[in-house]
């Protein structure tokens, strides 16, 4: 690390006169109360996303205090400060368009502002993603916390867990199963702490996945938000990040093409959810290293889904934290991990692995010997309807779809679907294959979760409980069903959905990895030559908006910014 300046010097204002900076920040900086024997000491921010939009993030002061306390005892100064926070269901249009927007105010107030290193508190879907292509880019030593998730709920002997059990109860409300005013009372339940969705949506996967990329102090994936071992965890790394703003490792260290591998690895084997691809993306191109789709799903067909956990299983991330935390998991993979891979602790993978505490009887983690799913939760599938890729999440869809061939009944938009998806006249049976375009990057615009599809209603209310999905959308890691989602290029780049028409014959086939449009190519020429793009979204002429919609990246780019992805320098992942 050299002779460069270290704490309260690093990065000084310019004014033309170094010795002025330094002289003018103490001056400032004693406002706050600090003594010099405090401005002396190395100092690790603390990047704090607490907000009162986010319940996800509720116990963040907990966290802020905890690894302050961690950092004061091995005689660092902790300087906690704010960054944007997003809360999936409080994020419009969605928390993916402002994920780019976090990361770049991530970076840039860890290169503006004087520490060693940093700590950063995470939790709802985009945010820990967010962060990690900050640490990527800014390159300070850096370590992951996490909210964690919440604890479960109950609905008359049932036990709930946001938001798989949300989408099972609003299906069986659609279906008119249940009356409003019980789908108004497992509302009140679904969420009955601080915390993120307590089963394996998006927040639990990419905690898992950071753990297992080196990038989280071990065993934090799991712990619940309001469990003391959190508060713990949080120590432990604000501890440790006083000796990484010492010596390392940096982030560009860590995250090597076989450490992405290893968080690929173990987001097959816990059925993760399909925005883990994304967002792993995203975070790799940061550093020039592409993500192969095609080795992506070479190691999914020799990688089990071995944690039965919702929505692929039946328990819940607490359950995990009690079977013993992603360590279990880690374990049964062992013979296809990268072992030698560096993690924040200075130890590698392998290392960590082998002074956790010893295994014990559990139900929640499969032996590599007896899956709950034989092959990755995620295949990926190209055909001419999808050139550059699409995905499915087979662990949580129907066995007997994914080798179908159906009728296309097409929505133009998220507006059309809303629209007609509930209209009695639809013509539409339980055996087609339900389209809608223009929810990709651009087109909707941010890639909303508008993936998971609704069963039209009269079709919900005959008992059809699944049917085939798709879109250039996402899905929440938490939904289930038979859906096809990032189908790139997106319709509103002009992509082959663009062009898909009712009545169209599409062909999925997933033990084949295609998805096919069943539409001779003098068709298809034909229709492209008539297709011209949707109009401009409104507001897109200034602001972040018309930043996003000039930059953004196809989902098979982890949709960041052109600007912000390094060019790639030759490495792929996983590898």
């Amino acid at each position: 690390m050299g002779d460069k300046p270290r704490g309260i010097s690093r990065g000084l204002t310019s004014y033309g006169d170094a010795g002025f900076s330094l002289y003018l920040r103490k001056a400032f900086i004693k406002a706050m109360g600090y003594s010099d024997d405090a401005l002396d000491r190395p100092i690790v921010g603390i990047a704090n996303t607490f907000s009162g939009y986010n319940a996800c993030h509720r116990t963040a002061p907990e966290l802020v205090e905890a690894i302050k306390r961690g950092v004061m005892l091995q005689g660092g100064l902790p300087i906690e400060f704010p960054t944007i926070s997003m809360h999936e269901s409080f994020s419009f249009p969605t928390s993916m368009f402002l994920r780019n927007l976090m990361a770049m105010d991530t970076e840039e107030m860890i290169r503006a502002q004087p520490m060693d290193s940093v700590v950063m508190i995470g939790g709802c879907d985009k945010t820990v993603p967010a962060q990690l292509m900050a640490a990527a880019s800014a390159n300070l030593p850096a370590v992951s916390v996490v909210t964690g998730p919440m604890m479960t709920g109950s609905h008359r002997g049932d036990r709930l867990g946001a938001c798989t059990d949300c989408r099972r109860y609003w299906g069986m409300h659609r279906a008119g199963e249940i009356d409003a005013v019980e789908i108004d009372e497992v509302g009140g339940k679904l969420a009955p702490t601080a915390g993120t969705c307590m089963v394996m949506g998006t927040a639990s996967t990419m905690a898992c996945m950071t753990e297992a990329l080196g990038m989280m102090m071990p065993g934090g994936a799991a712990i619940p938000a309001v469990a003391a071992d959190r508060l713990r965890h949080a120590e432990a790394a604000g501890a440790r990040a006083v000796a990484m703003g010492k010596g390392g490792p940096t982030p560009q260290q860590i995250m090597t093409p076989e450490a992405f591998a290893n968080a690929f690895r173990v987001l097959l084997a816990i059925g993760g959810s399909t925005n883990g691809l994304i967002h792993m993306t995203a975070v790799a191109g940061r550093l020039g290293i592409q993500v192969d789709l095609e080795a992506l799903d070479r190691m999914g067909q020799e990688t089990p889904v071995l944690v039965d956990l919702k929505p692929s299983g039946q328990h819940y991330m607490e359950d995990l934290q009690k079977a013993g935390g992603l360590v279990t998991v880690l374990r049964e993979l062992r013979p296809l991990l990268h072992l030698d891979c560096m993690t924040v602790t200075g130890r590698t993978l392998g290392e960590e692995i082998d002074a956790a505490p010893p295994p014990w009887d559990q139900d929640v983690v499969r032996p590599f010997d007896n899956p709950l799913y034989p092959q990755g939760g995620i295949a990926v599938l190209r055909g001419n309807l999808a050139p550059d890729g699409a995905i499915v999440k087979q662990s949580a869809a129907s066995e007997h779809l994914m080798d179908h061939t159906g009728k296309a009944v097409v929505f133009e938009d998220q507006e059309d679907l809303a629209n007609r998806i509930d209209d009695p006249d639809l013509d539409v049976g339980p055996e087609d294959i339900l389209v809608m375009k223009n929810a990709g990057p651009k087109g909707a615009p941010g890639m909303p979760e508008s993936g998971y599809l609704p069963i039209p209603k009269k079709l919900a209310t005959a008992g059809v409980k699944d049917m085939i999905r798709m879109s250039d959308a996402r899905m929440s890691g938490t939904a289930f069903g038979s859906i096809v989602l990032h189908i790139t290029p997106e319709s509103a780049a002009g992509g082959p959905l663009a062009l898909v028409q009712n009545g169209d014959q599409i062909k999925l086939d997933v033990p084949n990895r295609r998805l096919d449009l069943l539409v001779d190519d003098a068709e298809m020429e034909r229709r492209r030559a008539a297709w011209t793009p949707p109009p401009p979204h409104e507001g897109s002429d200034r602001g972040y908006l018309k930043l996003y919609l000039d930059h953004v990246q196809q989902a098979g780019e982890g949709v960041d910014f052109d600007f912000l992805a390094k060019p790639p320098d030759g490495r792929k992942t996983p590898v």
